[in-house]
């Protein structure tokens, strides 16, 4: 999962992304409005974690801004203000959620767990597709009620192909998806084969169909067929 950490205070910036990244997800900072106005207009997000307080603008215009330009990414208010009026005006705008410091790390990981998990499979905490069945609260996967021994690249990968099942994935969608923008690009891809390829092993050794079909000269797709 990749998120977007829009906070200006540098400290606890850096301190959300450590613990976020400790929890498996991928994490890019902003530290100012336009910084983050220029991320997101450049890239797409699982969730926004955003600062109301920026230095040099409001957090709530950049989700002005994002819904205007029908951004489907989603939104979780951080901020200092406590009033009922910041709240509401965010929550009524277009975010999905929202947090007043101080708060707990691992709050702060479960609020965006829980906004995630609700976009990308409609709020079920459970996944199905023939025979493997992944329990997303519990982040397990299991072919015919076998554990599969994932990493968490290999779990997130899962995911990622079962929530576009039947569609072609590019090995640069799984690259942003997976790594965001702090991998470096370079002409080979051999990392991205060597995850698909242990994930394939994996599912097969546990008595699962082959559904990751190589799509020569532009991806992968997962499907039955």
């Amino acid at each position: 999962m990749k998120l977007l950490i829009v906070e200006d205070e540098k400290s606890l910036s850096r301190s959300i992304c450590e613990y976020l990244k400790s929890e498996g997800y991928i994490c890019e900072e902003a530290l100012n409005f336009r910084e983050a106005l220029k991320k997101v207009a450049d890239n797409s997000y699982n969730c926004i974690v955003l600062d109301i307080g920026l230095p040099d603008g409001n957090g709530l215009d950049i989700i002005r801004e994002m819904k205007a330009n029908k951004s489907t990414d989603r939104i979780l208010i951080l901020s200092a203000r406590s009033s009922l009026d910041d709240k509401l005006t965010g929550l009524r705008i277009g975010a999905d959620d929202y947090l007043t410091k101080p708060f707990h790390m691992a709050e702060l990981s479960a609020r965006i767990s829980s906004i995630c998990r609700r976009d990308n499979f409609m709020g079920f905490n459970e996944v199905n597709f023939n025979e493997i069945k992944v329990r997303i609260d519990e982040d397990q996967a299991y072919v015919n009620e076998t554990l599969l021994n994932l990493t968490r690249k290999e779990y997130d990968l899962l995911l990622f192909f079962m929530a576009n099942r039947d569609r072609i994935v590019t090995k640069e969608s799984i690259v942003e998806h997976l790594w965001g923008d702090n991998v470096v690009l370079t002409d080979s891809f051999d990392f991205v084969y060597t995850h698909v390829k242990n994930l394939r092993k994996k599912l097969i050794a546990a008595k699962c169909e082959n559904y990751i079909r190589v799509i020569y000269k532009f991806g992968y797709k997962f499907s039955e067929s």
